[in-house]
């Protein structure tokens, strides 16, 4: 790395979108990933669609507690 970098040409907010929304990445623990993967392979899903799935059938459990 440079001890010092040149921002005299640089733009503020040049890439900057409003409302833009980002895909955040999830770090499966090892034992829960197999538990998913596993399921995905017998349902021929793709694992997200298996991670979703049960986050969503959590979220309406979550609902009925409160």
């Amino acid at each position: 790395m440079k001890k010092e970098y040149d921002f005299s040409k640089g733009e503020r907010g040049k890439f900057y979108q409003r409302g833009a929304k980002l895909n955040l990445s999830v770090y499966l623990e090892k034992d829960v990933r197999q538990f998913v993967e596993e399921i995905a392979g017998k349902k021929k899903r793709d694992v997200s669609t298996v991670v979703n799935a049960l986050l969503k059938s959590d979220m309406r459990l979550a609902e009925t507690m409160e």
